[in-house]
């Protein structure tokens, strides 16, 4: 899951609370639901001469740093999402930041190159997971402010030469959009290994609002894959669980607007936002040789910083003026009016509080939806599983305690599904102690673990 605007949310006030109505990290109520990776996004310097930040979570390096440093607290690796800008980039925004934007190409690769390396060391230093790195967002035609496909790659060879150097172990991400322009996608592979661009990944955006349907998505990626041998994955994706407004800003999807398409196949409900995760990612194992990796939800828990629901009249505007104030303060709104200052035509016009609140994973105060359950449930389904069975032979034994063992030696592997029942402690993480839970528990021993336990 994208969850780039929650430091800016939790200055504003917004805390999240799990489906017990317990206060958690947001971080933890993820990792708890089965989310395995997070994503943040990375602007160059998201603020106008005087620091007003431009919103939109102003996520810049140390924004970064400090989600990487609490994911890690539950296993929680990060997806680096470079923008190379100061704001938004998106196919009709690749704006260069403003420190670079009179430089010849040449010295643009430079900075990247060197922004890449700081920033990830940065996230690292803060004691973050950085697992992949994406070198652009919806790079479809343009990147920090260049514009050709062959300045584009020499872009995105400067910021995958960074992450080379960053770490070997590291994943580099290109990300796309438009998957419904079937052609368009074959032409980016096809051009990105013509002039032989290092990556891992080839990632695109499905939104089925406007992105054409699941069997396209994995026509796509399975070219991508078949051709060139690339991991595939969907970088965003989200759907609304409602039509209904709760911060007073419009949002993207709402009633008559992006609610009607042949592409459309769930209700506006929790289980529509369930079901809909569950297609895309369906869509994306289909891709042949294991080589579709998964998918992202972007921005899952950006809920409003003030409910609006049921107040009319001068209690609305009080509590919208409220939220104004907040998304102007704290940068919890999609764009503040100070990003102007960058984006004067669109951000600065439209400026104001988030879009997708009725697309999150949590209600208007917090708390979390069944629907973030599908995580967990993509892996396990929905039955109950018994805690300490890692062979799934419906008993636990010594021998489930030996399969960890095996695992952490690289001598054996362990599904998906097993590890949820191996994570006995819940901590994300297998390790020895899983392994020594299960014998003692096996010996009549109470480990306060729910070993031998039924776990939904």
């Amino acid at each position: 899951m994208d969850v780039s605007s929650l430091i800016s949310l939790e200055k504003s006030g917004v805390r999240y609370y799990d489906e017990n109505g317990r206060e958690e990290d947001l971080l933890g109520i993820l990792a708890e639901n089965g989310v395995n990776y997070i994503r943040v996004r990375v602007w160059n310097d998201p603020a106008d001469a005087d620091g007003n930040g431009y919103g939109g979570g102003n996520c810049d390096t140390a924004t970064a740093a400090e989600i990487g440093k609490r994911a890690a607290k539950y296993n929680l690796p990060l997806l680096v999402d470079f923008h190379y800008s100061d704001f938004w980039a998106d196919p009709a925004k690749q704006k260069a930041p403003k420190a670079w934007e009179k430089l010849p190409l040449a010295e643009k690769c430079v900075k990247v190159r060197e922004f890449t390396l700081e920033s990830l060391g940065a996230i690292k230093n803060a004691g973050g997971k950085v697992g992949m790195v994406q070198i652009g967002n919806e790079t479809n035609g343009g990147i920090a402010g260049v514009y050709t496909w062959a300045e584009m790659a020499e872009i995105f060879s400067a910021g995958a030469s960074a992450v080379r150097e960053f770490s070997s172990d590291t994943s580099v991400v290109l990300h796309f959009t438009n998957p419904e322009k079937t052609e368009l996608m074959y032409s980016l592979a096809d051009f990105l290994d013509e002039k032989k661009v290092d990556y891992d990944v080839f990632a695109v955006s499905y939104y089925p609002y406007w992105h054409g349907s699941l069997s396209n998505l994995t026509k796509v990626l399975g070219y991508v894959a078949g051709e060139y041998g690339k991991h595939v994955m969907v970088a965003e994706t989200s759907y609304a669980n409602t039509l209904s407004d709760t911060d007073g800003h419009p949002n993207t999807v709402a009633k008559g607007s992006n609610t009607s398409s042949e592409n459309i196949l769930w209700d506006f409900t929790p289980q529509g936002q369930a079901d809909e995760f569950r297609a895309v990612l369906n869509a994306v194992n289909e891709v042949p040789d294991g080589l579709g990796l998964g998918a992202f939800y972007w921005e899952g828990a950006w809920i409003t910083v003030g409910d609006t629901t049921g107040l009319s009249g001068a209690a609305y505007q009080k509590r919208v003026d409220e939220n104004k104030r907040l998304w102007e303060e704290y940068g919890s709104g999609w764009a503040s009016s100070y990003s102007a200052d960058f984006d004067p035509d669109d951000a600065g016009r439209y400026c104001g509080g988030s879009a997708v609140d009725n697309q999150a994973f949590f209600d208007a105060q917090g708390r979390a939806l069944p629907s973030l359950k599908v995580f967990r449930y993509a892996i396990t389904g929905s039955e109950p599983i018994l805690m300490g069975d890692v062979n799934m032979d419906g008993t636990v034994n010594v021998s489930d305690a030996t399969e960890i063992q095996k695992h952490i030696c690289g001598k054996a592997s362990i599904s998906a599904e097993s590890f949820f029942k191996a994570d006995v402690d819940g901590d994300n993480f297998l390790t020895v102690n899983d392994a020594t839970y299960i014998q003692m528990a096996v010996a009549g021993v109470d480990t306060a673990y729910p070993v031998n336990e039924f776990k939904k």
